[in-house]
């Protein structure tokens, strides 16, 4: 299952690139998957953490994604997929609403997922400054400090691993020390 989500989750992002960059848009999803196998998740939870932006970001369906890889797979992707028919701030406060009361497997796929964007954020900020924020939608610092910061409220679970001090670190990096 995780070799299939890897090459169907290629394939869906086939020729997309990162914001702002030139790195495959690729790379982000496998980080996110080894981040999620390196904190112990599931075949399944794996998999999904390849396939986390493929309803969001790439064009495939719920009913796909169910047809492929099963009910928990797709479940979990489409909880972790945002509504872009919704302003920046209404999709980033339903994402830190849903992780208040989520299962543990989802705030797994959303911490790895935030903590690979934190990474990459992070190694742009020591390159551009302040000058990062132009390449968002949202450019206002504060903004994206307001939701890194809200959702790392809700990770608490993973205070034992080492990833969870990585994003805590990030954080003071690239936003201050108000964390």
């Amino acid at each position: 299952m995780i070799h299939k989500a890897a090459a169907y989750a290629a394939k869906a992002h086939e020729g997309a690139l990162r914001k702002g960059s030139r790195m495959p848009y690729i790379v982000h999803p496998k980080e996110v998957a080894a981040i999620v196998a390196a904190m112990g998740g599931d075949p399944e939870e794996i998999a999904a953490a390849y396939l986390h932006d493929v309803i969001e970001d790439a064009g495939i369906t719920y009913e796909q994604l169910l047809d492929e890889f099963g009910q928990t797979v797709a479940d979990l992707v489409l909880a972790e997929s945002e509504d872009k028919t919704k302003t920046w701030i209404e999709r980033k406060q339903a994402t830190i609403d849903r992780l208040r009361s989520a299962a543990r497997e989802e705030k797994l796929i959303t911490f790895a997922d935030k903590l690979s964007n934190l990474r990459s954020t992070s190694e742009d900020y020591l390159a551009m400054g302040d000058m990062i924020w132009q390449k968002f939608r949202q450019k206002e610092k504060a903004m994206h400090a307001w939701y890194y910061r809200s959702v790392f409220e809700s990770f608490s679970d993973f205070r034992e691993f080492p990833f969870y001090k990585e994003y805590e670190m990030l954080l003071k990096m690239v936003f201050g020390e108000n964390t």
